[in-house]
């Protein structure tokens, strides 16, 4: 009997009604984009959920186009998250204080890897002497 209960209750909480998505609704309310002959180009776009984006570009090097923007949305939480970035011959380089951070070098180099480069060495050292290792 428990049971038939519990399944009646998972179907009905699954055909309960969801509210819509505030993505599935959302419309653009700005799309603005300019582009030149040259190749440079500009673009903003920004929705009713809040989400913006904009982007710029030129040429930096033959067939590659240098990029820098910025986009934000609202997180589940609530909370506006920004990002900005660069694009060009030196990669990709996002900055946002939601994105992690790697631990600043130099770090401590752990005792057994020490040991690990000594002991290569010593083997390396041993083939130029002409020792089996």
């Amino acid at each position: 009997m428990q049971l038939v209960i519990f399944a009646a209750l998972v179907a009905l909480a699954a055909s309960a009604p969801r509210p819509d998505s505030p993505d599935k609704t959302a419309t653009i309310l700005r799309d603005d984009r300019i582009t030149e002959d040259d190749g440079r180009y500009n673009f903003e776009v920004e929705t009713s959920n809040g989400i913006v984006l904009s982007q710029s570009g030129s040429p930096v090097a033959q067939g590659a186009i240098g990029k820098a923007g910025q986009y934000s949305f609202t997180s589940p939480e609530g909370v506006k998250v920004t990002l900005k970035f660069v694009a060009d011959e030196n990669g990709y380089k996002p900055e946002s204080p939601f994105l992690p951070v790697a631990p600043e070098f130099p770090h401590p180099v752990p005792d057994y890897v020490l040991r690990q480069i000594e002991f290569a060495a010593a083997e390396d050292a041993a083939r130029a002497r002409g020792e089996k290792v």
